[in-house]
């Protein structure tokens, strides 16, 4: 679990929160239309642009990375598949079967030389669920950003529709009160579903984007490698490159 996320949610919405309860009553801030206008303007506007089913399976996909980061260190990595190379050089394919592997996109490889496929159907299989994982997660960030983008156009656009009802029912003083507050409030609802919900699952998406892209690649090569019956040495010497420069003098010192 990503418990930045977590912390950053709850201390945006516990600073809006505070600042409400300090200066008034909670009552007063809620607003059924605002509410409506802003989300449902967002949700219609993210459907105009995307798919349907794309943009449900983006609000889950959002939920689950938000939620449950996982973390990846390329060292370790290329560690595991310097073991996996030595379990096979000593043991054959077949040795491969039952070892413990954390990455699941490692393990469907390694499962793959255990099962005796050829290199050439292992790295086209694994490039292809890669370009789909990545595919997905880059639609969802997209999915995310129109959102938080659409939040505070619609919460403007609320504000227009309050002031248009206050000014036409001037005359009125009883429906001053409820048409501004429909004014502001769906600028303050468009611009916290923006900045403290959709915008920051769109970084987490992009951030997820590139760790993914990088742990993929890292293990589609290392997979190769060990296919190839290449030593553990000379799968490090290969893979050496997806460190920083400071691990990279590391492994090299231990070498």
């Amino acid at each position: 679990m990503d418990l930045a996320t977590i912390i950053g949610i709850v201390v945006g919405f516990t600073v809006v929160l505070g600042a409400i309860f300090a200066g008034g009553e909670f009552m007063t801030f809620v607003n059924v239309p605002s509410i409506l206008i802003v989300l449902g303007g967002s949700i219609a506007t993210t459907i105009l642009r995307f798919p349907l089913n794309g943009v449900l399976g983006a609000l889950v996909l959002g939920g689950k990375t938000v939620f449950q980061q996982k973390k990846f260190d390329a060292r370790e990595m290329i560690d595991e598949m310097a073991r996996l190379s030595d379990v096979i050089r000593k043991n054959g394919p077949l040795g491969l079967e039952g070892v413990p592997i954390e990455d699941e996109f490692l393990s469907k490889g390694i499962q793959y030389i255990a099962d005796g496929y050829d290199g050439e159907f292992i790295q086209d299989t694994l490039q292809r669920e890669r370009d789909l994982n990545l595919e997905r997660l880059e639609e969802g960030a997209r999915i995310y950003q129109s959102l938080g983008d659409a939040a505070p156009a619609f919460g403007m656009i609320g504000t227009l529709v309050g002031l248009v009802q206050m000014l036409s029912t001037m005359d009125d003083p009883s429906t001053i009160g409820p048409s501004m507050a429909v004014a502001l409030l769906t600028t303050l609802y468009g611009a916290m579903i923006s900045n403290i919900v959709c915008l920051p699952i769109a970084d987490k998406l992009a951030a997820k984007f590139k760790t993914e892209e990088l742990s993929q690649n890292l293990a589609i090569d290392g997979v190769i490698q060990i296919r190839a019956n290449k030593s553990p040495d000379v799968i490090k010497d290969v893979l050496v490159s997806y460190l920083p420069q400071n691990l990279r003098e590391e492994v090299a010192e231990a070498a």
